[in-house]
């Protein structure tokens, strides 16, 4: 295995480990024994494990983003079913064996200070679904697209959180009942500017 190959399988094997049992719970021992690495490649690779954090949020943001994109605008061919389609790609993600909620939430939760750099991944991730969103409204002829956008993603969270705690897809289709009845007010009212949360 090349010395890039070894070190995405040491993120990979982190990311996984990390989603399941939380960051302060996994230590770097389990890291090394489930990734089959001696403790001084690991530490070739990440000078600490808050660096491997980092990085394997980073790594993480890179493949959600093109696969939960990718989901979006495979299951409609309209601007307008892209918009709902939001939330059948969160479906399909909430059903996924896999699915530990949000791995930026999570990271959130257990890190308080406001200057950790994880909250600073988080937040730029978080910026750039509420982004992501908004265009999906601006492509669909909202009106109010910063406005509604804000309220997808606040629908978006709720129901990653819903179903993180309940254990099924269930929210997801609730919260694209909601959705519907949000894009279908936006593109029926007069157009005017929305605050952007960003």
């Amino acid at each position: 295995m090349s010395i890039q190959g070894r070190r995405d399988h040491i993120i990979e094997v982190a990311i996984k480990l990390f989603c399941k049992h939380g960051f302060h719970a996994t230590g770097v021992d389990r890291i090394m024994r489930e990734a089959k690495v001696s403790k001084k490649t690991l530490y070739n690779h990440f000078r600490s494990k808050d660096e491997l954090i980092l990085a394997a949020l980073q790594q993480h943001d890179s493949v959600f983003r093109n696969e939960f994109m990718r989901d979006v605008e495979q299951l409609s061919n309209s601007p307008q079913g892209r918009v709902l389609a939001v939330f059948d790609a969160a479906e399909k993600w909430f059903s996924d064996q896999n699915f530990f909620g949000c791995m930026f939430v999570n990271v959130v939760g257990e890190y308080s200070d406001t200057n950790s750099p994880m909250r600073g991944v988080s937040k730029s991730f978080k910026k750039m679904i509420w982004r992501y969103i908004r265009s999906l409204c601006v492509d669909a002829g909202a009106n109010n697209p910063e406005t509604l956008a804000n309220q997808l993603a606040l629908l978006f969270e709720g129901a990653i959180v819903t179903a993180q705690i309940n254990g099924t897809a269930v929210s997801a289709g609730v919260a694209k009942d909601v959705a519907a009845q949000l894009l279908v007010a936006d593109l029926a009212a007069p157009g005017t500017t929305g605050t952007a949360t960003d």
